[in-house]
């Protein structure tokens, strides 16, 4: 397909623009490297809630499509569709597998109302103007009963031990320019045209009470920026961590950054501190993971639910 090229990266040609991080090979393999860190905090699992011989399920945003090919082996009688503005995705995947080329934030969806048996949505960070009206049209195409699931990381840095240096909070640099970088997407993300929501992981669970889903459960696991921990669980994923930032942050910092108006100079020079903050293993910086369930309401439960 023909892509636009931009600063050496290619990005989507549907709804162009509405998604400003990079859809070449080298994001696609980023991604499926993501994937396996994620899935690994999560103790292998693919997924949460409680599924009973599910008939449809969806993937919103499915990237390059690894999460419903290995929801396939596990659910090989089930339909399991997956949607996205690339068609990047494998041509050659089980038979119980689709890809499509949709953009969930639209207002009429390709299905009817409470059709799916299972909904998930996994690192929209930073994708969309509302996440809240993703979450609105999941809830109104799932089945009553049925569950939504959602894997986001809170990119914002943290730290238990005061081995991170704080935020500049007098217009400055920080020390550590980790702290900078997530600043600066969100401003970017604010002031675009949609405007971009970049830190949405911790706002979910009370988006998704609001919209009426019940039983709203979250739970948060550490992301090591890089192989500080002791832990060796968590020294392995730290070190996923640090390779899935060192090759996300030149796509995930170019279309944001020079609407700015930074330099592409500037941007490289940023990124140099950025990447430095990342690999420092004296500072014991982790991310918060989130995966936040949800069920809607069987129709007795509707007006009673808490």
């Amino acid at each position: 397909m023909d892509y636009p090229v931009e600063n050496g990266r290619t990005y989507h040609r549907y709804h162009e623009g509405a998604y400003v991080y990079p859809n070449d090979e080298q994001e696609i393999d980023r991604l499926d490297m993501q994937h396996h860190m994620f899935k690994m905090a999560m103790d292998g699992k693919l997924f949460q809630v409680p599924l009973q011989d599910p008939k449809h399920i969806l993937d919103i945003g499915t990237g390059s499509g690894i999460w419903p090919i290995e929801m396939s082996a596990l659910f090989p009688n089930t339909e399991i569709i997956g949607t996205d503005l690339s068609p990047v995705q494998p041509t050659e995947v089980p038979p119980n597998v689709h890809f499509l080329i949709d953009d969930a934030t639209e207002e009429e969806w390709l299905w009817s109302k409470d059709y799916f048996d299972f909904i998930h949505t996994g690192h929209m960070t930073g994708a969309m103007p509302s996440f809240k009206r993703i979450l609105r049209q999941a809830f109104k195409h799932l089945k009553p009963g049925a569950y939504m699931e959602c894997h986001e990381l809170d990119p914002k840095p943290k730290c238990d031990d005061g081995t991170m240096p704080p935020e500049n909070r007098d217009g400055g640099y920080s020390a550590f320019a980790m702290h900078d970088w997530v600043d600066l997407n969100v401003r970017s993300g604010r002031d675009a045209d949609p405007p971009r929501q970049f830190r949405i992981a911790h706002r979910i669970a009370q988006w998704m009470k609001d919209i009426g889903f019940v039983d709203v459960e979250q739970r948060l696991s550490k992301i090591p920026t890089n192989t500080w921990p002791e832990d060796e669980k968590l020294r392995t994923i730290g070190a996923w961590s640090e390779n899935n930032w060192l090759d996300a942050l030149s796509g995930w910092s170019y279309k944001p950054f020079l609407a700015l108006g930074w330099s592409k100079p500037e941007i490289e020079v940023f990124l140099v501190d950025v990447r430095k903050s990342i690999q420092d293993r004296s500072v014991h910086a982790y991310m918060d993971f989130y995966v936040v369930t949800g069920r809607k309401p069987l129709p007795s439960e509707v007006g009673t639910a808490s």
